[in-house]
């Protein structure tokens, strides 16, 4: 007897993200969701529902005056399902209408949020969804400080967007054309988009540590917690720095503005590209240097367990430990007093190469398709590799077999390229009875 076909956790949660955006985008097809009445094109609604529920940003149309009032909320919708993950919506659903969560489901749950146990899963859900909401309110509020006054009744909805765009790490905004760009130098709006960003970006986990240690302070936190806050500190003040010096002199960047409002601006950026994509300023106008310095930001990206992409600040930190006691000859790997196990190391590889891999290939296909800039494109494919949104104004003039390139980059990108691997091995591991011979081999 043929045994019966079973879709694993990991094929359900890709799949799942694949039924969002299809069904997004049958909705923004539809001439209701136009500003003027008449449906756009499908390339472009399956391109904005993709950008929304992979949490991207980057967009072929405008959003403010694209879509209407109906094809905004979708858009909100498939942002904030994206951000949380299909499987967790669906589970708040369930909580909500007093429905018991079974094993089944708290396996998609363990795997949708890549945690190592079952233990306390429904807890950490509620406390993800009551965090997520409570966070997104307060920011919300306080843009509305700076919204409403300027944009009247229309500032409530404008900062409910903005909020829950930026928590989800979307940089898909409604304000205008110029994005955030003519907020640049505002504090308030700095501040509460930073913010938000961070704190999404960090990750649910740390959340939940930082409270539970309390007074104790950092040397309470876990391991992962302290690789997390640490990695991102070094990564936000680090590349602010040098954006700084970088963009300095610039005068189409931040070359013209007082020595706080460059501050101000340069570490927005190094927050941004932390897989956010927001622009106070336009990306086609940084020197050649701060691009590269974005490129490997954007690469990273936040923390496992959030709203953000990339590879991860745990997993660079990981690989650079790794690397460093492998210089030192050094058989373990250990940060913070504590040795790292060989499995999460091997993940590591895993997730930068899958990672690499992907980006590669979506870099060749887009030069082959896309007459432009070495640059613009690398920046465009990383950007969508790690569902960031930020481009050098190319995304608006990519072609049919462009907007293809960059749809699949941003899908691959956000299910995970572990998840990737492991959906397509749905087999199960097969235990290794036979040992093959050891050799070495020379190796750099």
């Amino acid at each position: 007897m043929k045994k019966a076909f079973r879709l694993t956790t990991t094929q359900i949660i890709m799949l799942s993200f694949l039924g969002m955006i299809l069904l997004g985008s049958l909705l923004l097809a539809l001439p209701v969701s136009s500003a003027d009445g008449v449906a756009v094109p499908y390339l472009d609604a399956l391109f904005t529902a993709t950008t929304a529920t992979c949490v991207t940003g980057l967009v072929t149309l405008p959003t403010f005056s694209t879509w209407s009032i109906f094809g905004q909320v979708v858009i909100l919708v498939l942002i904030q399902v994206g951000g949380l993950g299909v499987i967790t919506v669906i589970s708040a659903f369930m909580l909500l209408l007093h429905k018991r969560v079974g094993i089944g489901e708290r396996l998609l749950l363990q795997d949708a949020f890549n945690l190592n146990t079952l233990s306390g899963i429904v807890r950490f859900v509620k406390r993800v969804l009551f965090g997520t909401f409570l966070v997104e309110l307060l920011g919300a509020v306080f843009y509305m400080t700076v919204f409403v006054p300027e944009f009247g009744a229309r500032g409530v909805w404008i900062s409910v967007f903005t909020a829950v765009s930026a928590f989800c790490n979307a940089g898909i905004d409604i304000i205008g054309p110029n994005s955030l760009c003519d907020y640049a130098t505002n504090p308030m709006v700095n501040l509460v988009t930073s913010a938000l960003i961070i704190l999404s970006g960090i990750g649910y986990i740390v959340w939940w540590d930082v409270l539970r240690v309390g007074r104790k302070g950092f040397r309470g936190l876990t391991l992962h917690s302290k690789i997390a806050i640490s990695t991102t500190l070094v990564l936000i003040f680090g590349g602010g720095l040098l954006i700084f010096l970088l963009e300095y002199g610039n005068p189409l960047t931040i070359g013209e503005l007082s020595l706080f409002d460059k501050l101000q601006v340069s570490f927005f950026q190094s927050i941004t590209t932390r897989t956010a994509g927001f622009a106070t300023v336009p990306q086609e106008n940084l020197t050649n240097a701060s691009s590269i310095l974005c490129l490997l930001l954007m690469f990273i990206g936040g923390s496992p367990v959030g709203t953000a992409g990339g590879i991860k600040t745990v997993t660079v930190a990981v690989l650079a430990v790794s690397a460093l006691a492998t210089i030192r000859n050094q058989n373990d790997v250990t940060l913070f007093n504590r040795t790292i196990s060989r499995q999460a190391v091997n993940k590591a590889v895993a997730v930068a190469a899958m990672s690499f891999a992907i980006l590669f290939a979506s870099t060749l296909l887009l030069c082959a398709v896309t007459d432009a800039s070495a640059l613009d494109i690398v920046y465009e494919t990383v950007s969508a590799t790690a569902t960031v949104g930020l481009t050098r104004n190319l995304t608006p003039y990519l072609n049919r077999a462009g907007k293809a390139v960059i749809i699949a980059t941003m899908y691959l990108g956000r299910v995970g390229p572990i998840s990737l691997a492991l959906a397509l091995n749905s087999s199960k591991k097969q235990r290794n009875l036979i040992k093959n011979p050891t050799e070495d081999i020379s190796v750099g």
